[in-house]
């Protein structure tokens, strides 16, 4: 109870403080940078060395490429026959095909299973969200804002990535057999930087902008990141047997809020921007509520 407390805090503190005490210019853009750059690896290298292989462990990152590729059917489909503009089904896809599975995932999952769960969730996102968003997510960008994807640019970001960098690091030193005690220690009071600092920069970026004709688009593109699609991830990983935390955070994680990085290339790529913060505020909120009561529902 105490650590979801944390994560409410650090939010409400990034809202007000933005809102009320004008942080400096560049506030957001240093902690984000302190998160992805040190804070975020140091958690990986400490966190995958101990994670010991599982056959079950595809599930985590079968059921981000199933919420992604979801959403592009979804809202290509009711896109065209909605008479939405290619912007709007592009944002849409985006926002709703992404999950926000570090800011929000890393904390909330830990919160509620540990660090068993932590390490399973840093798999979903690194091996699954994180690819996604740096590939098919840049993909979906370029296509529908009328540009041409380049492979150059998808294979730098995921390759030069530091997160990801740190993960396969970290997978060679487990097969090793790990970190000396000294270097963890180190590693480990770093790492915990992520949950205060990321939700503390999710509430310094938290945006809000309803309008009646984005009320229906949002709807469904909620509908579709905060229950249908972890509802077909549960039911995917029921299929194939998978059991016990695996398939708790794999579907929890499915179930996290739109990707604010998802908001950000929205944005970037001119794809109807004030939808796409909208459901990504609205999303952060309601994930809140939902998120928890999925893993009561999941027996956790």
């Amino acid at each position: 109870m105490s650590a979801l407390l944390l994560l409410f805090v650090c939010l409400i503190l990034g809202v007000l403080v933005a809102r009320l005490a004008k942080p400096p210019a560049g506030t957001v853009h240093g902690i984000n940078w302190w998160v992805l750059n040190v804070a975020l690896p140091a958690l990986v290298l400490e966190l995958i060395p101990r994670l010991r292989f599982d056959p079950q462990l595809w599930f985590l990152v079968a059921a981000m490429w199933l919420t992604f590729g979801g959403a592009w059917l979804l809202f290509g489909m009711l896109g065209s026959r909605l008479g939405w503009s290619r912007q709007r089904i592009g944002a849409l896809i985006l926002v709703c095909g992404l999950g926000n599975t570090a800011y929000m995932g890393y904390p909330l999952i830990q919160a509620m299973h540990g660090k068993a769960g932590l390490a399973l969730a840093v798999v979903a996102d690194q091996l699954g969200a994180f690819p996604l968003l740096a590939s098919a997510g840049i993909v979906v960008a370029s296509l529908y804002s009328g540009r041409t994807p380049q492979l150059r640019t998808i294979v730098g970001r995921m390759l030069t990535f530091p997160a990801f960098v740190a993960l396969m690091l970290g997978i060679f030193v487990g097969w090793l057999g790990g970190w000396p005690e000294l270097l963890n220690n180190v590693l480990a009071p770093i790492g915990a930087t992520l949950t205060p600092l990321a939700l503390f920069s999710v509430g310094l970026q938290f945006k809000f902008h309803p309008g009646q004709r984005q009320a229906t688009a949002a709807s469904l593109g909620l509908g579709w990141k905060l229950l249908l699609a972890p509802l077909l991830c549960w039911a995917m990983g029921i299929a194939a047997g998978v059991q016990g935390l695996v398939l708790t955070v794999g579907v929890l994680q499915a179930a996290m809020a739109p990707m604010v990085s998802a908001a950000i290339l929205a944005d970037e790529y001119d794809l109807e921007p004030t939808l796409a913060n909208t459901v990504l505020g609205a999303g952060i909120v309601l994930s809140l509520i939902t998120v928890p009561l999925g893993n009561l529902w999941l027996g956790g």
